[in-house]
């Protein structure tokens, strides 16, 4: 078997929000086909986001349902931190130690997935 590429699905009740949350987060466009929409990055699918009308955001960090995250390795925590904030994340967790090799910082998307800022 040949996996011709790997796509994150997320659900959400919002879609709208959603991929333009992470539109923006990645850099990308949405390209949207009713209930489902992909983001497109570098004119290739990066994440897709689909319509969930009954999705319940999970509960970080251990409550249900928790579903996936994802990590995403920046340079720079303060401006990552302003750009995910100004497109509508919410800060779960501030870095423990800011300073250290591979911290983080752990933030909701609009759907309420959790994802880490890492540097």
């Amino acid at each position: 078997m040949q996996i011709k590429h790997t796509l994150v699905v997320l659900d959400a009740a919002d879609v709208e929000s959603e991929s333009r949350f992470w539109a923006g987060v990645l850099g990308g466009t949405v390209e949207a086909d009713g209930d489902w929409h992909e983001i497109v990055v570098d004119g290739k699918p990066c994440v897709a986001v689909q319509l969930a009308p009954e999705h319940v955001p999970p509960q970080w960090p251990d409550g249900e349902p928790q579903q996936i995250h994802l990590d995403l390795w920046i340079d720079d925590i303060t401006e990552g931190h302003e750009h995910v904030m100004a497109l509508g994340a919410r800060l779960l967790k501030a870095a423990e130690n800011g300073n250290g090799a591979d911290t983080f910082q752990v933030y909701a998307d609009p759907a309420g997935h959790p994802f880490c800022l890492c540097w």
